[in-house]
């Protein structure tokens, strides 16, 4: 497995990014064309509502649940961490971070996480500031 950085960290989904998806796009791309250019167009614009709604749903069904437990996930193993590593609560300051900003900080190691967080806190650095701040990266490879 490669390792991840702030140049990697993207993850794609083969079946959906790269079959999926295009195969929606395209079938839709053929509704709109016929639409236009047939003399049923009334039932070419219905199937094409069709297709912009099936790509819609699958977009939404497939991110909305794996996504909300993911994120709880990662928000609970950044403050099992912040407190083995500190002995600190997270929860005292947690709320002062955006979710962007705690997603992030699950990239730093263990020896910079307590310095980041205080950066964070001090400096209200951006999600992408933080990543690009992290000189020892920590991998997520599990996520969804």
């Amino acid at each position: 497995m490669e390792k991840q950085s702030f140049q990697n960290h993207i993850r794609y989904y083969t079946p959906h990014h790269f079959v999926y998806y295009p195969i929606i796009i395209l079938l839709l791309s053929f509704s709109v064309y016929f639409a236009y250019t047939t003399e049923d167009k009334l039932i070419w614009i219905f199937i094409s509502i069709i297709f912009v709604v099936l790509f819609c749903l699958a977009f939404m069904l497939r991110q909305h649940y794996a996504l909300t437990l993911q994120n709880r996930i990662v928000i609970l193993e950044l403050r099992y961490r912040y407190f083995s590593i500190t002995g600190k609560r997270m929860e005292n300051f947690e709320d002062q971070l955006s979710d962007e900003q705690l997603f992030a900080l699950r990239f730093a190691s263990d020896e910079e996480l307590d310095n980041l967080i205080e950066k964070t806190l001090l400096e209200n650095l951006s999600a992408t500031a933080i990543k690009k701040s992290i000189k020892h990266w920590k991998g997520d490879y599990r996520r969804v």
